[in-house]
């Protein structure tokens, strides 16, 4: 028998470890049980979900030509990969049968945060992208010693000004600060030392190619965090990536990101991250009780409001009218695919919930609604909406406000899709 507690379990599981479900998927884990469920969600398998997926180009741009209508042509296709870079993101997250691998993604490119408003070519930001894919449930350390040698995450933070004469300390801070160790776990000289152990690395700026010059690399050994050696990316990354404070950061990060933004994580956490196995982390805290806990709720952003939605109303993103529309629209509620606003992401939880972004949310779920499927809703008899759209979207249940909202729109499917996909229900896994 379902109860109250497996149905706010499997919601929380499926939204916040997956994209929300596609029609039918919620009540199907349901039958399944909360253990093969959460087994399904967490799956990593082939995906039949992608198959008809295909990528578009992103060839190399190479350097802008001179010419000024020659320019204009090149700079307009610039902007197109990088809307159609985002685009195809985001047909993946619809798309995946199996989302917990792009959920992932989607994960570490917040942590990552690299942006293609600075890196400006879809090509780095792609093979970024592939590189987060590959590593988001593998071994972290894999993962960091992929990403101090990425090019758009080294021109992003001006790596290659960094070179033995003239250190460029952002990348050594913020690898520490944000990616690996947390505040107050290093120094000012830590930062100044890191900094000279990844001088040396250029990038080709249209590519994304990463070369190593020697000649700008400093050669004396250098003292971080207590070890003295002459770094490179490479051996820096694996050593501070090493350190104990690594284990608790990365474990407080997920919990922080997957569970509660109030609730401590448990400190065994980073006991079962020793080895920095990523998908034994992450499984843990998806088993953890606090997923049945009522009150642990997590706001979803913009994109994964949008990606929920288009499962639900089987769209693919880049087969609407106007993906430069689309772009506006997210862009408008603060937030798009490769373009966090700082190394530091985006916003999280109740930073979405703002009056301001409401608007654009209602006036893009009208927009969605135009070409999207409502046949969960109508083809049910209008007695058994308001239940058959809780099942729909992977909502536990209805409040008694928004249950009276949706009893009031049974004449009219659009206004009752809109009010509940707009509704603080669907708007955050409580």
């Amino acid at each position: 028998m379902t109860t109250a507690s497996d149905r706010l379990e499997l919601s929380r599981l499926v939204h916040r470890f997956g994209f929300g479900p596609k029609p039918g998927e919620y009540v199907e884990l349901l039958r399944a049980g909360i253990p093969q469920a959460r087994a399904t969600i967490l799956a990593r398998r082939d995906d039949h979900g992608l198959d008809a997926l295909v990528t578009p180009a992103f060839p190399n741009m190479g350097q802008a030509p001179s010419d000024p209508t020659a320019s204009a042509a090149y700079w307009q296709a610039v902007y197109d990969q990088s809307i159609s870079v985002a685009m195809w993101w985001m047909d993946r997250m619809v798309l995946a049968d199996y989302p917990f691998v792009e959920r992932m993604t989607w994960f570490w490119h917040g942590h990552w945060a690299t942006s293609i408003s600075k890196v400006s070519y879809a090509l780095p930001m792609k093979i970024q992208n592939e590189t987060l894919r590959t590593h988001a449930l593998g071994n972290f350390t894999d993962m960091s010693r992929a990403m101090v040698q990425d090019g758009a995450l080294i021109f992003w933070l001006d790596g290659e000004e960094n070179v033995s004469w003239s250190p460029n300390e952002n990348l050594g801070r913020e690898f520490m600060e944000l990616f690996t160790l947390g505040v107050g776990n290093y120094s000012q000289n830590d930062v100044h030392q890191a900094a000279l152990g990844f001088t040396g690395y250029q990038v080709d700026q249209t590519s994304g190619k990463v070369t190593f010059d020697a000649k700008d690399h400093d050669t004396r050994a250098q003292s971080v965090l207590g070890k003295r050696e002459n770094f490179n990316a490479r051996t820096l990354s694996d050593y501070i990536v090493s350190r104990p404070e690594n284990a608790k950061f990365i474990a407080r990060r997920l919990w922080f990101r997957f569970v509660s933004t109030s609730i401590p994580a448990p400190t065994s956490l980073a006991n079962v991250f020793e080895n920095r196995d990523i998908a034994e982390l992450i499984t843990t805290i998806a088993k953890n009780p606090a997923m049945r806990r009522p009150g642990v709720s997590q706001a979803k952003s913009p994109v994964e409001w949008f990606v929920s939605s288009c499962r639900a109303l089987r769209i693919t993103p880049s087969k609407l009218p106007s993906s430069g529309d689309v772009a506006w629209m997210l862009d408008s509620m603060g937030q798009f695919p490769f373009n966090p606003p700082s190394v530091g992401g985006w916003p999280y939880d109740e930073a979405w919930l703002t009056a301001a972004s409401t608007q654009y949310r209602i006036d893009m779920t009208y927009y969605l609604l135009q070409h999207g499927n409502l046949d969960p809703l109508t083809k049910v008899s209008k007695s058994k909406m308001v239940e058959a759209a809780a099942d729909w979207l992977g909502i536990p249940q209805w409040s008694t406000r928004t249950q009276r909202a949706l009893n009031q729109s049974l004449t009219d499917p659009n206004r009752f899709a809109m009010l509940a996909l707009c509704s603080p229900e669907y708007l955050v896994s409580a």
